[in-house]
């Protein structure tokens, strides 16, 4: 493999630790691994397999710019630039921090949350049918049990590095791969499988694009009129793969929860209505709202 380093630019604050504990919680065995300073994970890439490092604990001086450190390890030169587009996309490197944080903070209920964990990012994506695969799995169990079931399907499916680097050894499995499994071989309820086979077929055939270059409301309209897809997976996946920094995935339980720790509406339509105020960034004011359901920005927390 060729070997390369890029420093990737980003404007502080930046919540390195959080993105880390977030990548880290669904790190899938095989194709990521997060220790205490960076993340690592296999990728696809024109030429063939690649990987991908990120130091994310802290930024790092270079020139009078405040970057992070990517080192790139691909099977052709051609594409380290692909790569390191991939890290910039992953660590949300385009945010505007200080502009999301005064409008986040604008709000009373949110402001303590900013304080605490300014410059909070979007974490990002390697691939989007990768992530609506994740989204889909992750339906109606627990983020553990998803990261597992996932972690067996690479083995089962995933392409085999020739060079294994740091424990990782495969690719995520291509939509082709998933598709050739057929519901009746994939596990789990058997509409969530027909949904998983569907989605798949699809990807595979092109008639399903998850193209980032598309407009976020194509892409989501194209999901959510497929049995089995719903708002909440089409949001996710606007969020994490397509950059839509103004989702809010009101239906979700843990964010409800989270809405209800630090004194907001935590009904559907309610907090819908209060985040207006949020807008353009209510997929940061989401991030917010996950941490605070797990105790990590509550009140006194």
């Amino acid at each position: 493999m060729v070997t390369a380093t890029a420093a990737i630019e980003i404007r502080p604050p930046f919540a390195g630790r959080e993105l880390l504990a977030f990548l880290s919680h669904r790190a899938v065995a095989g194709v990521e691994r997060v220790d205490e300073s960076g993340y690592q994970r296999t990728v696809a890439l024109t030429h063939g397999p690649g990987m991908i490092r990120v130091e994310l604990a802290e930024l790092s001086d270079d020139a009078g710019r405040r970057v992070l450190t990517a080192t790139l390890h691909t099977s052709d030169p051609a594409d380290l630039d692909h790569a390191a587009a991939l890290c910039r996309r992953l660590v949300d490197a385009d945010a505007d921090p200080t502009g999301i944080d005064a409008k986040l903070a604008a709000d009373p209920n949110l402001a303590p949350s900013v304080a605490r964990t300014p410059g909070l990012r979007m974490p990002g994506a390697a691939d989007g049918a990768e992530i609506l695969f994740r989204a889909l799995w992750g339906q109606q169990v627990s983020v553990a049990a998803a990261r597992t079931a996932l972690a067996r399907l690479t083995m089962q499916l995933g392409e085999k590095l020739d060079e294994p680097l740091a424990g990782l050894t495969h690719l995520f499995p291509t939509p082709a791969a998933i598709a050739g499994l057929g519901a009746d071989g994939i596990a789990g309820p058997r509409r969530r499988a027909e949904t998983i086979a569907s989605a798949a077929r699809d990807l595979a055939d092109g008639s399903l694009d998850l193209n980032p270059g598309r407009p976020v409301r194509d892409v989501v309209a194209d999901l959510v009129r497929r049995p089995g897809i719903g708002p909440w997976t089409a949001g996710y996946l606007a969020m994490r793969w397509l950059g839509d920094s103004d989702v809010l995935l009101s239906g979700d339980l843990a964010l409800r929860q989270g809405a209800a720790r630090v004194g907001l509406p935590s009904t559907p339509a309610a907090l819908s209505a209060h985040s207006r105020r949020w807008q353009p960034y209510r997929s940061y004011a989401g991030l917010h709202l996950w941490r605070a359901a797990a105790g990590r920005t509550a009140p006194g927390g």
